[in-house]
């Protein structure tokens, strides 16, 4: 059995990565031993070790312990394109079934795995699978991260039915602002908070270059079964 949680968004750059960290800080501050995934990843960089990408670094660096960059990141892609396009060039098909196995692997050596997915819930992976059917494949509860900024109403209710449609558990969601110049922040915050049926497990401030113990601080998972 794989023990952890799913972390999604309402777009790509609403901050998966920093709350992925954040969440792997409070479980480890709990005494648990917590180890990152990023099953997907495009945009990746050539390294003498291979195609490396910067968010599973930091997720791994986070880790409790050291794994094999592999089962942290099974499908890395050099171009920063949608990741069904980047392996439909490389002629490379991504299955659901290996992104479990090294989940899987991965839950061998921790108490609990956070696994960040790419882009939003229905950013496609391939021509019948998308990242909705990852997180449906692992069997986790789902972190919804939203990325406070004009049009993140619309973006985190439909992520958030979306999510429920597939079968999976919401269970809770982050708010995070990326944008310091949005209006009426608590306004939407509110809204948020009266139409997901979830509980909201914190607001991230606008900071940027805090450290993940400092977002950490920002988050409660008393109310979630993480």
């Amino acid at each position: 059995m794989i023990a952890g949680v799913f972390v999604t968004g309402t777009d790509t750059e609403c901050g998966k990565t920093q709350v992925s960290l954040a969440l792997m800080a409070v479980l480890q501050g709990q005494g648990l031993s917590v180890l990152g995934m990023k099953p997907v990843a495009s945009g990746c960089e050539r390294a003498v070790e291979g195609l490396r990408n910067g968010d599973a670094l930091r997720l791994a660096a986070q880790g409790s312990v050291a794994v094999p960059y592999a089962d942290i990141n099974p499908y890395a892609f050099e171009a920063a394109i949608a990741p069904h396009i980047a392996a439909a060039r490389e002629g490379i098909v991504i299955a659901p079934a290996v992104i479990r196995s090294a989940c899987r692997r991965l839950a061998e050596r921790a108490d609990r795995v956070v696994v960040e997915g790419v882009g939003g819930w229905r950013v496609p992976l391939g021509p019948d699978d998308d990242v909705g059917s990852v997180a449906r494949a692992l069997g986790l509860p789902v972190v919804l991260v939203v990325g406070l900024r004009l049009g993140c109403l619309n973006h985190a209710l439909l992520t958030a039915e979306a999510i429920a449609r597939d079968g999976c558990r919401l269970a809770g969601w982050v708010a995070n602002r990326i944008d310091p110049r949005m209006a009426v922040v608590e306004d939407n915050i509110r809204a948020l908070r009266e139409r997901i049926p979830a509980p909201c497990l914190g607001v991230l401030p606008w900071a940027p270059g805090a450290g993940v113990q400092e977002l950490a601080g920002h988050l409660d998972l008393a109310t979630s079964a993480t």
